[in-house]
């Protein structure tokens, strides 16, 4: 018998990395270290434990099991401050599955939850927040998108001086304008939807969209359980500005390979350019 080693896939987006693995129904977690965010926890890979924020999309076990782990590995190592960012929804189950938890290890670890609805926003450091949106999947489920804020100032205060601006500001005027980069936005699990109307999906320089299923007899499976069929990707893409599409939670029914053949008859050129899949055999590195 052959064990292959278990390893997140990696994506090099520049300033930043994403790592991860989703396979539907699985697991699925994705791992942005600079960003100091996960999104979703899956079984709580390593690679996980040393980021401050979780960003939970909703609560089936493949999206969230390792969460107790999570907060227990954390505090066995010493490790303070951990943030789930959490479907208000699930924010009271939450916080009764870590209260079980405690009765089973013995030990309540800490864990602070934060409880975020449709277009709700969480500061993760200094000019880079979390922004939630609603998805299409379960009751409540969102998605999120990391979002770079920078000031530039005003074009026509360009000539005032240092010790003018700072009165300008002790007056209450606005000197600067607020420039939002999107940087990575995270479906989640998914149904159909306009996503290209939300400009911090739009363009994010990374979008994570996932796309369970390929065949066509699958269609009905897609529809029950309200994710996305390969049929839906074409409208799904259009108006994206995305550098960079990365597929995700794709079934075990459907292998990479078969799946990149059925998905270059169904995208355009130039959105298929764009594309890669998590998973894919390229993006995990040597040992």
């Amino acid at each position: 018998m052959k064990i292959r080693p278990y390893k997140l896939s990696q994506l090099a987006m520049g300033d930043f990395m994403l790592a991860g693995y989703s396979v539907a129904g699985e697991e699925s977690v994705v791992v942005a270290p600079e960003l100091d965010v996960v999104f979703d926890i899956g079984r709580c890979p390593r690679e996980a434990l040393a980021v401050n924020h979780l960003l939970l999309t909703h609560g089936h076990a493949d999206h969230v099991a390792g969460l107790p782990y999570y907060f227990a590995q954390r505090d066995f190592q010493g490790i303070a401050n951990g943030t789930a960012l959490v479907p208000a929804r699930l924010d009271r189950p939450l916080r009764e599955l870590m209260s079980a938890w405690g009765r089973v290890e013995g030990h309540v670890p800490p864990h602070t939850f934060v409880p975020l609805r449709d277009g709700d926003e969480h500061a993760i450091r200094r000019g880079l927040l979390a922004r939630a949106f609603k998805t299409r999947h379960c009751a409540g489920s969102l998605g999120y998108a990391l979002v770079e804020v920078r000031r530039k100032l005003k074009p026509e205060l360009a000539d005032r001086t240092g010790p003018q601006l700072v009165e300008l500001k002790k007056q209450g005027v606005e000197i600067e304008n607020r420039i939002e980069v999107p940087l990575v936005a995270y479906l989640g699990d998914t149904a159909a939807s306009n996503y290209a109307d939300l400009p911090h999906v739009r363009d994010a320089r990374a979008l994570l969209v996932e796309c369970t299923f390929f065949e066509p007899d699958h269609l009905d499976r897609a529809r029950a359980g309200r994710h996305l069929h390969v049929v839906d990707l074409p409208a799904m893409l259009e108006g994206m500005n995305n550098e960079r599409i990365i597929i995700i939670h794709v079934t075990r029914r459907t292998g990479v390979s078969a799946a990149r053949k059925i998905l270059r008859k169904a995208l355009a050129a130039d959105t298929l350019e764009r594309v890669t899949f998590l998973m894919s055999s390229r993006h995990v590195g040597p040992e």
